[in-house]
Order: C-alpha cells, then structure tokens, then sequence
C-alpha cells in the first residue's frame, strides 16, 4: 500500500498492510523552526512544504495538518470575531500595542445595536514560534452575543477559492505518500472558548441556558461555511478541537448539554463522506462512550499521565471497541523531547502494540506536536522502532 491509500484505510476504520505511523509537526514554529529556522514565520506554503520533506526523510507516512495560510484569519481558530472584514453595520478599527515580546490588536467593533471589544494577542515564544490568543473575549453578555450573532460579517466570497488553491497544492506535494487534513473550525463548545470567558463557558448549560444555547448556534452557524469550502477543496480529513469540552465538565454533563451540538456538527463536517478526527488533547476517559454517540469517524489523541488521563491505551482501545478509528501513541514531551532514546524506544513499542489491540483502525503518532528541542535522534529512534512492530 502506499502512505495515502494506508492513512485512509485506517481512517475509515480498515486494516491495512501494517499501522500507519506518522509524526505530527506543527506547520509554523516549535519543532519546524528547529528544522529549518532560515524559513520566516510568514512563509507558509514553504513550511508546509518543509512538513512533508521532513516525514519523508525520517521514513514514516506523511500526514500534513495545515492551518497557517488556509485560516485566515485566524479567529476562527485562535478566538475573537472576525475583525479582517468590514461592512455597514460592522465597523472595525483596530490598533497595536507592544508589550515585551507580545503584540496586542486591539480592536474595537461598532454595529447599529452597540459596541464589541476584543484583544487578539501574539506572543512571540522564541525567534520564529508564536503563540495565538484571543486576550480580552469581545462577548460579555447575551446582549453581546445577539449583537455578533447578527452583524459579524460570513464567510468572504473570494476564501472558496482560495482554500481550494491552498489545499491543492499542498496535496500535489504530498501525493501518494500520505494525506493532507486540516484544522477546520472547531466543535461548537471550543468555538464558544474564544468568544466568551471559560467561566462563563462553562457555568452557562447549567446556570444560562439559553446564553448556552444561542452561544452553541451561533458557533455552529459561523463555522460552517468556512468547513464546507474547505471540505469541497478536497482534504482527506477535518481535525477538529473538541478539547474545551473534555473530561473536566463530566460525561453526564457533555452528553446532556454537549453532544447534541457537537453531534450536529459533526454529521455536518461529515456529510460529503470526508472523516472528521475530534481532537480532545486533555481528559478524554470518561467520555469514551459518549463519543460513540458524537459519530466521529476518528478520535484522538489519548494523552498519557500527566498530559493527559489515558493510562492505558490497551484498555482504551478494547473499550472503543472498532466504533472509531484510533490516533494516539506516546508523550511528546516527557519521551520524545526529554527522554533517552532507550525511553522513546520502550514507550513507542508498547504503544503500537497497545493500539493494534482489536485489528484495524488505528494510527501511530505522538500525541501531539514535536516541542522545540526533541533531539532528531530520538525521532528517528521513534519512527524505526515503529516500523519494527508496525506489522499485524
């Protein structure tokens, strides 16, 4: 099998010739810029590019996640409303501020029925790694909301095409060595989380239930033809966020409150037959049930102690039982990035082990992006010692 025709073999829940096995590397930044730190920041397509050079050297399958060049703006996936469009009744004046290594848009939004506020923070980690924020979330009230609800600007015509042009050039590079997926806009709670104050987040289904309600509407409502323009450029799979609404609220809790908005989205990303991946990166073991009722063809990434709860990706994987596929293996930070190699060789042979547990469906790859300064030596130790068990 090729990478492409293995990758999405797994995808849809088959087994194919061995575990595909991949390396997630974040698109801008961290383990990239440790690469390759003669590409600026702003050099997308170049980066993109740098991604799919760099798994084809270490031997793995090639899985791209694009998000920088394809989101813009980036509050779709970074918080706020969109203040990069401008129309009658959505007046946008934005200044800069300059704290240290952070810059702060300030941006102020005036409608017919009020005024909207937001802060959208860049912070410069190191040269070439920025981290993204909405600082000061421009939705206090049900006022607010009903406001951005009914003034924010839709989707631009010209950013159909332009995600077409994006996604397929990313795909002729890749071509049969693997796949191209996405960061599509998130589910609908982790939409929620950058417009609104986690504690109003997270008290609202229980304390504000129609805030909750509209506040999921309008998530759902703004996201999804960004989705659908993505989906028709034709990438092979939507990561979507899911991890605002992990563990920490409670099954009882996300499955009354919840799932029927990310279940709704979901059969919405997954209308044309493309996968959607959920991407829950913290607690994620109570909810193992509920996301058999989500539909989502794929889950990941079952983040071990203390990155995450999954203690135990064997019992995980028999608990899923094959009603979605699998992505998940070891910790990119304390293995990968600070462990020896004999540390990166012994934990990435119990992972895929654990995960071919029950046959198919099922991909190796760290848990999450390679951090800035994991030694290329245990990589290489990484993706060796997972071909070595990849076969069923």
């Amino acid at each position: 099998m090729t990478g492409r025709e293995r990758l999405l073999t797994a995808l849809a829940g088959g087994k194919p010739d061995r575990v595909p096995v991949t390396i997630f590397i974040a698109d801008q930044g961290h383990f990239l810029n440790q690469m390759c730190p003669d590409v600026p920041a702003s050099d997308h397509l170049q980066l993109q590019l740098n991604v799919i050079k760099l798994q084809q050297q270490f031997g793995c399958d090639v899985f791209v996640r694009v998000l920088y060049g394809l989101m813009n703006p980036l509050n779709l996936i970074y918080g706020g409303l969109d203040v990069s469009q401008q129309t009658d009744t959505w007046q946008v004046a934005t200044g800069e501020i300059r704290e240290g290594r952070t810059t702060i848009q300030r941006s102020t939004i005036r409608t017919p029925d009020g005024t909207l506020t937001q802060d959208f923070s860049i912070d410069e980690q190191r040269p070439g790694t920025f981290c993204y924020a909405c600082t000061r979330h421009p939705i206090q009230t049900l006022r607010d909301l009903e406001i951005a609800s009914r003034y924010e600007p839709t989707m631009p015509a010209h950013w159909r095409e332009h995600a077409r042009r994006w996604i397929g050039a990313i795909k002729v590079a890749v071509g049969d060595a693997g796949i191209v997926g996405s960061w599509s806009p998130h589910g609908p709670f982790n939409v929620g989380s950058l417009l609104v104050d986690l504690n109003t987040l997270y008290e609202a289904p229980l304390g504000e239930p129609e805030f909750h309600a509209q506040l999921m509407e309008f998530a759902i409502r703004r996201s999804v033809p960004y989705l659908r323009a993505i989906d028709e450029a034709g990438v092979d799979v939507h990561c979507i966020g899911g991890n605002v609404g992990g563990g920490i609220l409670g099954r009882a809790t996300y499955d009354a409150h919840l799932l029927p908005y990310e279940r709704r989205y979901m059969n919405i990303v997954q209308e044309r037959g493309t996968p959607g991946m959920y991407h829950n990166c913290g607690q994620i073991m109570c909810l193992l049930e509920s996301y058999k009722a989500l539909g989502a063809r794929v889950v990941e990434p079952f983040s071990p102690p203390p990155l995450g709860d999954c203690a135990d990706l064997r019992a995980a994987r028999e608990q899923i039982g094959g009603a979605y596929a699998m992505l998940s293996g070891i910790d990119q930070v304390n293995v990968l990035q600070k462990g020896t190699v004999d540390d990166v060789k012994r934990a990435t042979a119990a992972a895929i082990e654990a995960v071919k547990t029950g046959g198919g469906g099922c991909i190796l790859q760290p848990v999450d992006f390679l951090e800035y300064g994991t030694p290329v030596e245990n990589v290489a130790a990484y993706v060796k010692t997972a071909m070595e068990h990849a076969d069923y």
